[in-house]
């Protein structure tokens, strides 16, 4: 890093540099490496977690602790025809805000500690399990996320005190029926007919409209080998999504009775697991309280915005499962963000990145509520 950059072009060449080189979960090596080394030029010590990406920076001094967490994983997707790793949910800029903040915060005196918490495999909703159990949270009281939202939610200029996430559960199955030739159905057991009817039970299930949930198929795969073949065997996947995690676990109940019933109906065997969960936001007051005020100081009260609820869901939350006592939220950024994030030409306005460095850096400077 030269010392001839301003700080806004220093956050811009490090997120330029996170943005080429993308990363997918548990790969995020080289991304770990980089951060060390921007660690080092700013003579910041950190621990590696070692057997898998990631690490955690400490400056301040103190016995309580607040905490800041970026997530540093990117999405495997098809872009312009070509299979890549792609920073289309904004990773690359949430390791970046949160090295900007301490880029603001490292000279400062602090009368209390602050961990910067870079953690993998967010996009496959268990890198916070891993980064707990190397002790990311250990001795803090106050976790703060960030994440850029889409336009829809928050346009460039305004930033959210919380953002409240969805809960989700996926799921993988597979069925076993019978292959038999299309002329004679009625010596195989059809698969596709089975896909047609956990789909039929999937829309069956009715829970209260006054709290928003859903429970799709995203994948199905079943394919004799010939059209003249009826196949036996399907696989299929499924996204299951509520607002709140009692919603979720209810609409799991009633999906785990739907597919014993299926599996009783056509006589076949069926298998299926719970691959992951991601829990909804338990929001802190607390820390959004905290995160608003610092809005107000960092950019003014015109530049802020309501909390957000959103179906969309995140691995940070685990830190709240895991540590009910942690006071959490996630700050939501706005960046003018298209089309949408998960696309794979999403893009945004990179002064967001300013504005987040320096209300992140706020929130963090104040003595733990």
């Amino acid at each position: 890093m030269s010392t001839v950059l301003t700080i806004e072009e220093t956050i811009y060449q490090w997120f330029d540099h996170f943005h080429k080189y993308p990363e997918v979960s548990w790969k995020e090596f080289e991304t770990t490496k980089k951060i060390a080394s921007i660690l080092d030029e700013l003579n910041v010590g950190y621990r590696l977690f070692g057997d898998v990406p990631g690490l955690l920076a400490e400056i301040g001094t103190g016995d309580e602790m607040v905490a800041v967490r970026a997530d540093m994983d990117a999405l495997w997707q098809e872009v312009d025809g070509v299979w890549q790793a792609n920073h289309s949910c904004g990773h690359d800029a949430n390791i970046t805000m949160v090295l900007g903040a301490l880029f603001l915060l490292k000279d400062q005196p602090l009368q209390h500690r602050v961990r910067f918490i870079f953690q993998p495999a967010e996009e496959l909703g268990n890198g916070a399990c891993a980064a707990y159990d190397h002790g990311a949270v250990e001795g803090v009281s106050h976790l703060f996320g960030v994440h850029l939202r889409p336009i829809e939610e928050l346009p460039l200029g305004k930033v959210s005190p919380a953002i409240h996430h969805g809960a989700a559960y996926f799921l993988e199955g597979t069925i076993q029926g019978i292959d038999a030739h299309g002329a004679r159905p009625h010596q195989g057991k059809n698969s596709i007919d089975v896909i047609m009817a956990v789909q039929q039970m999937l829309h069956s299930i009715h829970l209260s409209p006054f709290e928003p949930h859903s429970a799709k198929l995203t994948k199905i795969i079943a394919d004799g080998g010939s059209t003249n073949i009826i196949p036996g065997k399907a696989s299929f996947s499924m996204d299951i999504r509520a607002q709140h995690n009692q919603q979720l676990e209810l609409l799991r109940s009633k999906i785990e009775a739907g597919l014993k019933s299926i599996q009783q109906q056509f006589d076949i065997d069926m298998g299926w697991k719970w691959l992951d969960f991601t829990p909804g936001a338990e929001v802190s007051p607390i820390a959004a309280k905290m995160a608003k005020d610092a809005i107000i100081e960092a950019l003014g009260e015109e530049h802020l915005a309501d909390e957000i609820t959103t179906p969309g869901s995140d691995d940070f939350h685990f830190y709240t499962v895991k540590k009910p006592e942690l006071k959490a939220a996630m700050i939501g950024i706005g960046a003018n963000l298209s089309p949408g994030l998960h696309h794979p030409k999403m893009t945004f306005d990179r002064s967001a990145l300013i504005d987040a460095a320096k209300v992140l850096a706020c929130v963090l400077e104040k003595k733990p509520e």
